[in-house]
């Protein structure tokens, strides 16, 4: 399951100056008359997990560029669902951006309903950026590695709860696979969000978490949980001591995840692109790219189009992995 999301470097983090007013660089690429009021970023979950962590960072530095204030507005609910819909129901004008990640192309396969089309009702803007999946245990429960996770869910087949940031999301396919890639029977236990899971994971409530690795790497460095594996195709920089799936003997897993912005459907197409050339320009410096390695996202770039282009072969993707895992559709 290998999400290939084009180039854009992810605007995740944000460098950490604050310059209130747009620089005269951005100027020429944003329409004269935007913003006109504090623009609202809707996370559509709940304050922890990664879309909340990259959107607050994205908040802070688009609050520097365009003079006005960014503010984070979470809306949770429906694996994300609720946010992106009042988004989609908010007026075109940049007012309103959303950030939502690779579980936006997931719900399709596992939502017959949908308040909105996914793939016609929201307006690509921009990709910001990618980064593995984790696998993290707690760590009194003695799992060190994936070989002795599989080994304790193959002595007590669906014994094994392993928690997600709820059901159909990015975090439940990343269970799933393994679950098929490994030949085991783990029980999923779906919360509200990954601020939630990974609570509970460090309370010793849960004893596996798959999540996001830019979630949980401040959590692992300070000891509180441990990951025992990444999904990347290759070891992440932020966590070089720690293998990938594949690494651990289990073939055929691979799970990335990307993060961007969207806008209501029937945005000025001249806005789109503003917003796009301003995150770009954001991208490539040299603070945001010391900062995005730092939290485990990869640096990449891509248009608008290139971005719907994504999401429209993620969802044709991401339907067929829940039909192979016998994901049931809500």
């Amino acid at each position: 399951m290998n999400v290939q999301a084009p180039a854009i470097a992810a605007t995740l983090l944000i460098a950490t100056s604050l310059a209130f007013g747009p620089r005269a660089s951005d100027a020429a690429d944003v329409p004269k008359d935007y913003p006109s009021r504090p623009v609202r970023l809707i996370v559509p979950f709940p304050p922890g997990g990664s879309n909340d962590i990259l959107g607050r960072f994205m908040a802070t530095r688009f609050t520097e560029r365009l003079g006005q204030q960014v503010i984070v507005d979470n809306r949770p609910g429906a694996d994300g669902m609720i946010g992106s819909d009042i988004a989609a129901r908010s007026q075109p004008d940049g007012h309103t951006i959303l950030i939502v990640s690779t579980s936006y192309s997931m719900n399709p396969a596992v939502h017959k309903k949908m308040p909105f089309d996914p793939a016609k009702d929201l307006t690509p803007i921009a990709l910001i950026g990618t980064g593995p999946n984790a696998i993290s245990t707690n760590p009194g429960q003695g799992i060190t590695n994936v070989k002795e996770l599989i080994a304790a869910a193959k002595a007590k087949p669906g014994q094994i709860n392993y928690a997600s940031s709820g059901i159909g999301g990015f975090n439940h396919f990343g269970g799933e696979l393994f679950k098929i890639a490994a030949g085991v029977d783990m029980t999923h236990v779906p919360y509200k969000g990954g601020g939630p899971a990974m609570i509970d994971l460090m309370a010793g409530h849960v004893p596996v978490l798959f999540s996001t690795l830019i979630q949980v790497l401040p959590h692992a460095r300070s000891g509180k949980l441990r990951v025992i594996a990444t999904g990347g195709p290759k070891r992440s920089p932020a966590l070089p001591s720690v293998p990938t799936v594949l690494e651990s003997g289990v073939p055929g897993y691979e799970v990335t995840i990307w993060w961007g912005f969207l806008g209501p459907a029937g945005m000025p197409p001249a806005l789109v692109r503003a917003l796009n050339d301003v995150t770009a320009k954001i991208l490539k410096e040299a603070d945001t790219v010391k900062r995005l390695a730092a939290e485990a996202a990869e640096p990449a770039f891509a248009t608008p189009s290139a971005f719907g282009q994504t999401i429209q072969k993620d969802i044709g993707k991401w339907i067929k992995v829940a039909r192979d895992a016998k994901m049931q559709a809500h």
